[in-house]
């Protein structure tokens, strides 16, 4: 996953979040407690796809830094 993932996935979060709150209003529960799990599905996405790439950058960091102290 990358950063744009995670972007994609928090749109689509957000967008699942409005429709649980419209359907609220509209006494739909049914369907605004299915959004809300697929709001937190995409929440959760994001949130690995962050983790990932911080992990990635943070091995990055440490292997540069590991170069310069060999040498």
């Amino acid at each position: 996953m990358s950063l744009e993932e995670a972007s994609r996935q928090l749109e689509a979060a957000i967008h699942d979040a409005r429709v649980s709150f419209d359907c609220i209003l509209l006494e739909e529960l049914d369907r605004a407690h299915i959004n809300v799990i697929t709001a937190r599905a995409a929440t959760d996405a994001a949130e690995q796809a962050i983790r990932v790439e911080l992990e990635r950058r943070t091995a990055a960091e440490q292997g540069s830094s590991g170069q310069s102290s060999a040498e």
